[in-house]
Parts: C-alpha cells; structure tokens; sequence
C-alpha cells in the first residue's frame, strides 16, 4: 500500500511544518486488539479525508457510487439504478455518508472502501487497488483495511512514532477542533471581530475550517456583513462586543459565537500582549455567565463521562498539579506546604484579588464587584483564620481596575501576597474565599476547600461552598474528576506552542512544565511591563494626593 496515501493522516493545516520521520525505524504496528481499534475508528469517524466538507444530499441513498470521473458515472448510474443511487465527490468527508449506506461502488485505490469495510458496509470493487479487487470478499477487505490502520503515523509534537490507537485519539481531537468550527448547516465560522491584533496569528489557528478563509474585520457591522453574504457565523471577543452588534446579529439571523481565554492558557499575561495557547469556543453563551446557557454547563450536566476519560482527567490533574502549572504560568519551584506553614497553628486562607470590571465579576458576581468588600466578606466568615490577601497581577501591573492600597488590605488580611505563582500559594493554603476566579477551580484540582461569593461555572456542581445564586441548571453532583474531564477536556482548545498544531492538553501542559513556552510577541513584553509600571505609579501618586 506504499502508493496509497495513510489511511490514518492529518489534515493539510497550511502552517504546519513538514518534518521528516522518526530517526527511528517504524515498531511493527500490527493491532493485535483488531475489535477495539475498529470500534475506536468508528466512534472517533477520523480515517481518511475526515476534515473534507461533508456531504449534504438532499435524501440518503442505498447505494454510494464513487466514480473516477464524470465520464463514468452515466454508465454506474444506470447499471445501479439512478433513482437509489448517490455519487459523492472526491473532496467529502466519507464519514457523513457511509455510516447510512447499504453499499458502496468504488476503485480499488479508493481508501473509502477501507472505511466502509470498517462500518460494515457492503463493498462492490470495480478495479483493483490498494484498498481492495473486485474478487474480495467482506473479510479480505477489512483485513485490507486493518492493514492500512498499520501504517504508522508520525506524532507531531514528539516526532516518534504513534500507535495506531494513538492516532485515533489525535486524529479525535484534531476533528472535534474542526467541526466545532464548522458547526451545523450555515454555522460555520467565517469572519471574527473584537480580536486583538496580536492574537490573531492563533486565532486564525484555533478556528480554521478546511476550505474556508476567516475573515477578521475591524468592525461588527463588516464582520455581520460577511458572514450574511457567506451564509455563516462570527466569532466575537465578549468583552469587545457591544449589545447593538447582539441585536443586530439577531436581526440579520448571524450566530454569534464567544471566544475567551481557556483556563490553562499561556506562560505570561494577556495584558501583556502574550498569545493565548488556549481558548474556549461557545456557542450557546460564555462560561463566566451563569445567566443562560453554555456549551460547558451543558457539558458538565449531561455528558456520560466513560472510565477512559475520567481517567484520562485524573492523570491530567496529577499532571497539572505535579509540575506547578496555573492560567498564566507554571510554579517557581515550591512543591508541598513548607516548614513554616506545617508549623501553623491557624487556618490559612487565600482570598485572590481580580478585575473589578472584568467581565466574569460583572456577570457572575451577584452585583459584588469590589476586592476591599470580597475582603470584608471572607474576613466576617473566617474570624479566627489566618487571611491571605493575593492582588490581582494585572492590577497590581497597572494594566486594569481593582487595585486595593495595601493599608485598607490589611484592616482585614493578616498578610499580603504578591510573590510566587498562584500554583505555590495554593500548595501553602488551606482554604480559598473567591467572586468568580478562575483560582478556586485550580484550588479544587489541588484538594482545597473553595468558598464562592459569585457564580464561577464550577459553582453548584456539589465540590464549593456556595454563596452566590446557581442557577436551576445546575445541581448535578459531580466528582472532581467529572469537573476536570469537562472543564480541561471536552470544552477548550489548545494549540501547541512549538509547531502551533492544535494539541490535546497534556501536549501543552508537557511544554509548560518543560519551559519550552516561546512567545512570538515576546519583543512586546518588556514594553507592556514598563507601562503598566508607569501607570502604577501614576496611581498611587494620584491616591495619595487625593487623600485628606
């Protein structure tokens, strides 16, 4: 099957780098559990042109026919009779059309007739080829097409060589990126607008659609326009979208779909213009707005979470915790509660500091919005304990709203924490107090008890201390792992810094902990520090002045 191309194969991602194989000679890859990995190849459709546009006839056919050309396919069609009979084109994705035929008609080196023996389909072979001759029976085309499964598949990030299992579940992830994107009949995304101009390298990345060019315009009237004429919809930054560009998607009948930060999402602040290496994609609301709907509340109270992936989670969280890593970075070293904290008599809690205007304090924080009052607040819950104060680094940057002078802290906080990672403080902490950080959710990945003054989306699933208002929609009781699964797996997506491939998380988690984290933008940061260091100062002197 050298001629033929790997049954098992990455889409055409046009800035991906084209390395060559493995130093190492291909493992024999023969599967000796031939069920399982057939089953996992039907459950993950990836095989073959899994990313090709799907096909879209207007009624299912019983029979498939595959012509080599336009030529041929008056005479199939009437040896097949054209009124049961569907021809599909060369560029479609097999998997929108096989799973409800009766049979397909092809040639021999046409690698759907491997998936069709996969599914069970009945196959005629008009030509020998690679995948098959007009002689074989169902059981030599699908021991044909385990054959073709062998063939190995070269692991982007690692550069080894992968299983054929293991490319199965890449290949998943990589068709769970692009049909997210490409949504259901005139959803797919094709213009985006409220992206910043120094992310928007990745954000062409994390919602490319094979075949189709997203347009990122400068104004929500442009990008409404675009996605009209092209029968599509728009992806929006939330925070930089206005309620008129909503009404007016509504009107025109333009879906609009929310990008954000994800939850593990760079070494390095977005307000210091560092690119996201994770985002979330919703399409029913945002997960910081516990107003309507999300795609992750709906994940989270519906999803059957199998063995495998609660698994998987649980190994991922170890992961996560082990190497220190949190939204922005990874730890500085401290592993565990030091000495000095084994020595404490007193509960220890952290209270982390956020934007005051940022968007998941003014739309899950139940109407509080202030750090000196969340302060307030965990103190008059925790009278006896030892309070750490954490502010918010890109307030205490200079970039954003929220900044608390130290002396007004302290009225409430025993101590005031600004060095180390979040992950370090965290190891050293009993308990946090939250509005809606995204902390308490890595204070949950770290055994921590976790009281919430808003409505954070891991608020009302049975692992906090709720004090804001959960929505009815939520209440299903969840494990830990159950919340990591839904939160870290099924919801975000990921791109892996070095080759810039969209990546499962434990790709990009493996780059943090190593500290191969290149920034592309990183001639910007030095800049945005010493801004925010200006205007820090700048405010400080201007409080002072104002006082009496």
């Amino acid at each position: 099957m050298s001629h033929a191309p790997p049954l098992l194969r990455a889409p055409p991602f046009p800035w991906a780098q084209h390395a060559g194989a493995p130093a190492n000679p291909a493992p024999d890859l023969a599967p000796a559990d031939s069920d399982a990995l057939l089953e996992a190849m039907r459950t993950a459709r990836v095989g073959g042109a899994f990313w090709a546009a799907p096909c879209a006839p207007e009624r299912l056919a019983e029979t498939v026919l595959r012509p080599r050309n336009k030529a041929e396919l008056p005479h199939l069609q009437t040896a097949y009779g054209a009124s049961d009979v569907l021809d599909c084109p060369h560029d479609c994705d097999p998997w929108s059309i096989l799973p409800q035929a009766k049979r397909l008609v092809a040639h021999g080196d046409d690698e759907w007739i491997a998936i069709a023996a996969i599914l069970g389909v009945a196959v005629q072979v008009l030509s020998p080829g690679p995948y098959g001759a007009p002689a074989d029976d169902e059981a030599t085309l699908k021991a044909t097409a385990l054959t073709a499964l062998a063939q190995p598949m070269r692991d982007p990030f690692s550069g080894n060589w992968l299983t054929p299992h293991e490319a199965i579940a890449l290949l998943a992830e990589w068709r769970r990126v692009i049909d997210g994107n490409r949504g259901t009949s005139g959803q797919t995304i094709v213009a985006a607008c409220g992206m910043s101009w120094w992310k928007r390298a990745e954000i062409r990345r994390f919602l490319w659609v094979p075949g189709t060019r997203l347009r990122i315009a400068h104004s929500g009237t442009s990008a409404l326009a675009h996605a009209q004429r092209h029968g599509g919809a728009v992806a929006v930054w939330p925070s930089r979208i206005s309620p008129r560009l909503i009404a007016q998607a509504r009107e025109r009948g333009v879906a609009l779909v929310r990008v954000e930060d994800g939850f593990v999402r760079s070494a390095g602040l977005g307000s210091n213009l560092v690119p996201p290496s994770s985002v979330v994609v919703d399409r029913q609301g945002i997960h910081f707005d516990p107003s309507a709907p999300s795609d992750l509340e709906t994940i989270l109270a519906v999803t059957d979470f199998a063995p495998a992936l609660i698994e998987r989670a649980r190994q991922l969280r170890k992961n996560i915790v082990a190497a220190g890593i949190s939204k922005y970075a990874r730890s500085s070293g401290a592993r565990g509660k030091s000495d000095e904290s084994l020595k404490r008599t007193r509960r220890v809690v952290l209270v982390p500091g956020q934007v005051e205007d940022d968007m998941s304090v003014l739309a899950g924080g139940g109407g509080l919005a202030s750090n000196l009052e969340l302060l307030k607040r965990a103190r008059a819950r925790e009278p006896e304990a030892e309070i750490w104060w954490r502010p918010h680094p890109d307030v205490d940057a200079g970039h954003r709203n929220g900044a608390v002078a130290d002396e007004d802290a302290l009225h409430y906080a025993d101590r005031i924490v600004r060095e180390g990672s979040m992950a370090d403080l965290l190891d050293e902490v009993d308990a946090l107090h939250v509005l809606t950080s995204l902390s308490g959710f890595e204070a949950l990945l770290r055994g921590r008890e976790v009281t919430c003054h808003g409505t954070p989306f891991f608020a009302g699933w049975g692992l906090t201390r709720d004090l804001g208002t959960v929505p009815d929609r939520r209440g299903r009781q969840l494990t830990l792992d159950e919340l990591v699964a839904g939160v870290l797996l099924l919801y975000p997506r990921y791109l892996d810094p070095v080759t810039g491939l969209p990546c499962p998380p434990e790709v990009l988690i493996r780059r943090m902990a190593e500290g191969t984290m290149p920034n592309r933008q990183g001639w910007i940061e030095p800049l945005r520090r010493l801004q925010g260091r200006i205007v820090s100062r700048f405010q400080k002197r201007k409080a002072k002045a104002a006082q009496p």
